[in-house]
């Protein structure tokens, strides 16, 4: 059940989500579809979309926008849809992306193409194609999907983490150099959220949460403008205390997590 606050926030606004045909963007489309607002859902495939679509509470004022978010052109083609239909943009919550772990027997530069590919270098094309749209509201915000993998350097988490370290940065840039166009710009890391991708992992998850619970924290950081949207915070706050500990501590914890042959 979404706060007043958040239902007040988003009302009437122009909301982009991408990465929305299943997980966390999924998770955040239903949750809005009970507000008046007008959202256009984005990702590669149209049938998780049209899935995603189906589950809303109202469907009126919720519009495909399908694309592949790691080619420039198509997240052109989608901000100028929405330029078209509304001239503005209020809200862009830039989501898409994916995982995947890595083998150090098995190091691979591949690996960490196709991650920056869809994680970071998509994320850059939305941010370039929405802030024209951004400038032209009297209430922007610009949202990124990051992760508390970006804290530490996880083991396996070599390609994944440096993508998710990399948005986190780029968001603490954005902040402060996006301030005079008066748009605010917020980062989101989640801990572990119980999704399509992370039903993959083969290691314990602790504090895990639903998609829609990791929904209505996401949405409530958006509407207090906070900067970096972290949760759950018993998991979220211990991985930042270990990135305050001297490296000596830090790499003999993290030591721990490494399955013995």
């Amino acid at each position: 059940m979404l706060s007043s606050k958040v239902t007040n926030h988003f009302a009437n606004k122009v909301v982009w989500i991408t990465g929305a045909s299943s997980g966390i963007g999924r998770a955040l489309v239903i949750a809005l579809s009970d507000i008046d607002c007008h959202i256009y859902i984005s990702a590669r495939s149209q049938q998780g979309l049209q899935e995603t679509l189906d589950q809303c509470a109202d469907k009126s004022t919720i519009h495909i926008a399908n694309g592949d978010l790691s080619n420039k052109q198509a997240n052109l083609d989608i901000c100028e849809t929405i330029k078209t239909h509304h001239g503005h943009l209020d809200i862009a919550i830039l989501n898409a992306g994916t995982c995947e772990y890595l083998d150090v027997d098995n190091f691979e530069s591949e690996m960490f193409e196709r991650l920056f590919k869809s994680n970071y270098i998509s994320m850059v094309y939305g941010i370039e194609a929405s802030l024209p749209l951004l400038e032209k509201s009297n209430n922007a915000q610009l949202v990124g999907m990051s992760s508390t993998a970006a804290y530490l350097g996880l083991p396996r988490s070599e390609a994944y983490g440096s993508t998710k370290a990399a948005i986190r940065n780029l968001f603490r840039a954005l902040k402060v150099s996006l301030s005079p166009k008066h748009i605010s710009a917020s980062v989101i890391c989640p801990g572990f959220v119980k999704t399509e991708l992370t039903d993959k992992n083969d290691f314990d998850m602790p504090a895990i949460i639903s998609a829609q619970r990791a929904a209505e924290y996401i949405l409530q950081g958006i509407a207090r403008k906070q900067h970096e949207i972290h949760f759950p915070k018993r998991f979220s706050y211990s991985l930042k205390f270990i990135s305050l500990l001297p490296d000596s501590i830090q790499f003999r914890l993290l030591s721990k997590t490494i399955k013995k042959s």
